[in-house]
């Protein structure tokens, strides 16, 4: 009886486009981060009107409001209502984890308004991008990553968060001569626990994009826990619907550029999300990190923070935030190679496995396949709504009584730009490519 040979050349060349595909998808999930950082560091400045007063409830749940827009009407542009209602039919578990996920980020970008308020923008950012360790943490412990990378990739990874670390410590030192005693350990706790909240927010993304949800569905819900618990926070913070809505109205003249800064806070996030799928949160989360660098651009040329500060204070700000913006750097650039990425798919079996999902649904999702679903009329109807709140804040917009460097402004904005374009284009054709 002849016995079956098998071609190893021909094993090779049908696991070539799969290898292909993965190398591009990782090379996408970088420039993921890198948008990312740029889209959630200018998300930060609108926050900057602390400092002319405005509640902290009150910046933080005008962005979440605008968070709520975007994450509703960006996926009906882009994807439809049709492609969430899709992802939660096959893995409707999920809906739980967003709006869990939700909740855990509406508590942490309260904190954030309260560090930016105590120790300033350039110096909160880079405290509460300590996220990034513990992301690194938990993608280990429960996702397979780094399991089966050589160790270069692991003196990568642990070699840049230590130096994230390093980092972090001169920036919290600096803080302590930035504000009064109490009002600088306030800022540093604040920051720290958002950053502790935001790492420990990264395990239902991992979980969502294991089993296959896009990104456009998962922060659909996501942001439903997001307003929930943003409102209750608001309430109780000011002692009653009725005071908060009082604090509402008094700062109505403001509103709209918090709401902006939402809606451009979920752009970035987008971005973040599909680098937490490409690249893992390992990787994904310091990569997009970056935003620590942008948000000392904003905060010091922009806003003119550290103004006045002596020369020890500013190199300390400085060479903090680099020393972080290194430490991602090393951990993104140690990417994950076949070995590892075998790993990741025995975690998104597991996870099939566990809730009972479709495997061709899971795999073809891994590999970044994403099906295109017609456009109905509720679509046209959640961007028009989102329109018309927008304009009617717009209306009643006043500039804010604060003086930014508006020729340094501009110039940040094209670089998102630029930036936002090809990651646009990138995830477009990937979604649409199948091999």
């Amino acid at each position: 009886m002849a016995t079956a040979q098998t071609n190893p050349s021909a094993s090779v060349a049908a696991a070539a486009p799969g290898q292909a595909r993965a190398a591009r998808l990782q090379a996408l999930g970088i420039l993921c981060g890198f948008a990312a950082g740029a889209w959630l560091g200018a998300a930060e400045a609108p926050t900057k009107l602390v400092s002319i007063g405005v509640s902290p409830v009150v910046v933080s749940f005008m962005m979440v409001l605008g968070v709520f827009l975007a994450r509703w009407t960006i996926p009906s542009l882009f994807q439809g209502v049709s492609g969430i209602h899709a992802d939660v039919k096959q893995a409707p578990h999920l809906i739980i984890w967003g709006v869990l996920a939700g909740c855990i980020w509406a508590v942490a970008n309260t904190l954030t308004i309260f560090a930016i308020r105590d120790i300033g923008l350039s110096i909160a950012f880079p405290l509460w991008n300590s996220n990034s360790l513990l992301g690194i943490f938990w993608g280990f412990l429960l996702f397979n990553e780094l399991r089966g990378a050589g160790a270069r990739r692991w003196f990568g990874v642990v070699g840049g968060a230590f130096v994230m670390f390093v980092g972090a410590v001169l920036l919290a030192l600096v803080s302590s001569s930035q504000a009064s005693g109490g009002q600088a350990i306030r800022g540093v706790m604040g920051a720290v626990g958002a950053g502790v909240l935001w790492g420990t927010m990264y395990i239902p993304y991992r979980k969502a994009y294991l089993t296959g949800m896009s990104p456009l569905s998962f922060v659909a819900f996501f942001t439903i826990g997001e307003l929930a618990m943003m409102s209750i926070l608001g309430v109780t913070y000011s002692g009653g619907g009725q005071p908060f809505w009082a604090q509402l109205a008094s700062s109505k003249n403001v509103l709209f550029w918090l709401l902006l800064g939402g809606f451009i806070w979920v752009v970035g996030d987008i971005f973040q999300q599909y680098a937490a799928k490409y690249v893992g949160i390992c990787r994904g989360i310091p990569l997009s990190n970056t935003n620590q660098l942008w948000g000392l651009l904003w905060g010091v040329l922009v806003f003119g923070e550290l103004r006045g500060g002596n020369h020890q204070s500013l190199a300390q700000v400085i060479g903090g935030s680099l020393l972080m913006a290194l430490g991602a750097g090393a951990i993104a650039l140690s990417s994950a190679e076949k070995h590892e990425q075998s790993r990741w798919r025995e975690a998104a079996q597991r996870e099939t496995q566990r809730y009972g999902l479709d495997s061709s649904y899971v795999e073809s999702r891994f590999m970044g396949e994403q099906p295109a679903y017609k456009r109905t009329w509720l679509d046209f109807l959640l961007v028009g709504i989102a329109v018309a709140v927008i304009v009617f804040f717009a209306r009643v917009a006043e500039v804010p009584q604060i003086q930014p460097h508006w020729g340094i402004m501009a110039a940040l904005v094209v670089a998102m730009l630029a930036l936002a374009v090809p990651v646009v284009v990138g995830l477009w054709r990937t979604s649409q490519a199948k091999e």
